[in-house]
């Protein structure tokens, strides 16, 4: 089968969907990414992918404007003539399936995460709801990661039942982020793990951290993620450049493989304000650390309270502050246990191979369907 792979960046694809890639390519189908070009290009093509640039802007939240994509997309897809389309991520979800519907191609679509249209209202998100509505009609199945993604799209009509099922994240692969052996550092230290931009609750942990230092609690706090001063939501590098220069927090810059810091690191904390199932979660949690996260949809399939970590409440800097002093406190055993209990959880509910096999045994069942 010739199947296509679509996101929004082809850093997504090579970091988060490159062992699915392998497997379908073991399997002798014939596998083209489209994807924004940039520095992982080259490492898909390498790897056997077919691959074709698309003029996407993942910042931007403009329909309008978006609705461009539609044409781009159907062209590359007329090019390639697939068998098969899987949409990853908000804008090849909507309006590459509507390319996709023209030209009568079999689409399996995944909701990663709502991202902010689903958090505040007006008329771009009323516009992009309709949007889903719209182009959600066509797929053959739409997984969704989390059971408040998949309520919320069928209490509102935007999916037919019958399509929609639940996947377990984008997995985690339990070979490579692995439990290091733990040993607490003399300044307890938390890792936050993202991109820097406010829905990630980023304000928030540097908040938390201010209100710890002034409690006397004696830690450090590192922040490891790409800047975006340009998205609309993005910390100004001037801000981040004042936290770092007052000793507030560690800029720890961007990274290939973030398991060395996370085994340097005591806790995890995504004090996110809505996620999908976030890998760097999964990451954590599967590499054996205590996690402090919001009780959100995403964040709360991984973390289960007093178990594997903490939840706090959303945009609530004194709750997070206290979630986080709660873990900081605790004695190496009880963070031993923890990180043990995240690592069972991810064994038994979050493994790679799971979702990989969903995906394949989706793709033999669209296939005979179509």
């Amino acid at each position: 089968m010739r199947i296509v792979i679509t996101l929004n960046t082809s850093w997504n694809i090579y970091n988060f969907r490159m062992n699915f890639i392998e497997t379908l390519l073991e399997q002798g189908h014939e596998v083209h990414t489209v994807a924004p070009a940039d520095d992982f290009t080259h490492r898909l093509t390498a790897a056997g992918c077919i691959h074709h640039n698309v003029r996407l802007d993942s910042r931007g939240a403009n329909p309008i404007k978006d609705l461009g994509l539609i044409i781009e997309f159907f062209f590359i897809y007329r090019r390639i003539r697939p068998d098969m389309i899987l949409h990853y991520t908000i804008k090849p979800n909507i309006y590459g399936t509507l390319a996709a519907a023209m030209l009568r191609i079999p689409v399996i679509n995944n909701v990663c995460g709502l991202g902010t249209v689903f958090l505040k209202n007006g008329i771009v998100s009323r516009i992009a709801l309709n949007l889903y509505k719209w182009s959600f009609r066509s797929p053959r199945k739409v997984f969704f990661q989390n059971p408040e993604d998949h309520r919320l799209f069928l209490d509102l009509g935007l999916v037919p039942a019958e399509i929609a099922d639940l996947i377990p994240g984008s997995g985690v692969d339990l070979n490579h982020f692995y439990p290091s052996p733990y040993k607490r550092n003399n300044k307890f230290t938390f890792l936050m793990i993202s991109r820097l931009i406010s829905d990630k609750g980023v304000y928030e942990f540097i908040e938390a951290a201010k209100k710890l230092k002034q409690q006397g609690i004696d830690a450090r706090f590192q922040i490891l993620g790409p800047k975006d001063p340009l998205h609309r939501r993005g910390i100004k590098l001037k801000t981040i450049d004042d936290w770092v220069r007052s000793g507030l927090v560690e800029y720890l810059g961007t990274t290939e493989d973030v398991r060395q810091f996370i085994h340097k690191a005591d806790c995890v904390v995504l004090p996110s304000y809505r996620e999908g199932v976030p890998r760097t979660l999964l990451e954590a949690a599967s590499s054996g650390r205590p996690i402090v996260a919001t009780n959100v949809p995403g964040c709360r399939q991984v973390v289960e309270h007093n178990y594997n970590g903490l939840l706090c409440r959303m945009k609530d800097a004194d709750d997070l502050a206290d979630k986080m002093r709660q873990v900081a406190t605790l004695d190496e055993q009880g963070l031993r246990r923890m990180g043990a209990n995240g690592r069972k959880k991810m064994e038994q509910e979050f493994s790679e191979v799971v979702v990989i096999d969903k995906y394949v045994r989706s793709i033999s069942q669209v296939r005979r369907a179509s």
